[in-house]
């Protein structure tokens, strides 16, 4: 058989690349990036801090807000494995962008949100956790209970 079929047949072989779900024990990247199975997926719709990243808590006082909302999510995604993740698309670093869930149906990014290790980000979710979000600031959870700058305002500087 020739070459390129094999790798056109093998590349669309694979679930990351066949838009199918990618099921199995999520390795935590960051606060919006986990792994499945050696592929790396952007939790679709949420901006999470980034790993240097400091906020302040309610008191003025520094922490590492990247650090906490990465562990939050490893703790959270341990609780009921495995993890599944629905293909949205590929970003411009060739990540696969998935909505995930954990194997008991609650959705990743709904939790991060309203728990505030991260924030809804409009331009990618089109509002789909701004009542999560709305929920966390109002009761002051997570990077709410203190200040901070939205991680991709952080990125930029």
């Amino acid at each position: 058989m020739n070459k390129v079929l094999v790798i056109v047949l093998i590349f669309l072989a694979s679930p990351a690349l066949a838009s199918e779900p990618l099921i199995g024990r999520a390795s935590v990247i960051d606060g919006d990036t986990i792994e499945i199975h050696g592929e790396r997926i952007r939790l679709n719709g949420i901006d999470a801090p980034e790993g240097r990243q400091r906020c302040q808590d309610a008191r003025g006082k520094d922490y590492r807000c990247g650090t906490i909302a990465a562990n939050a999510l490893a703790d959270f995604l341990s609780a009921s494995s495995p993890t599944r993740c629905e293909f949205i698309e590929r970003d411009r670093y060739r990540r696969f962008v998935g909505r995930c869930f954990r194997a008991d149906g609650k959705d990743v990014q709904a939790w991060l949100v309203r728990n505030g290790h991260a924030l809804d980000w409009p331009r990618y979710s089109k509002g789909a956790y701004a009542q999560d979000q709305s929920d966390a600031e109002r009761n002051r959870r997570g990077m709410w209970a203190g200040s901070f700058i939205p991680p991709w305002e952080w990125r930029r500087r």
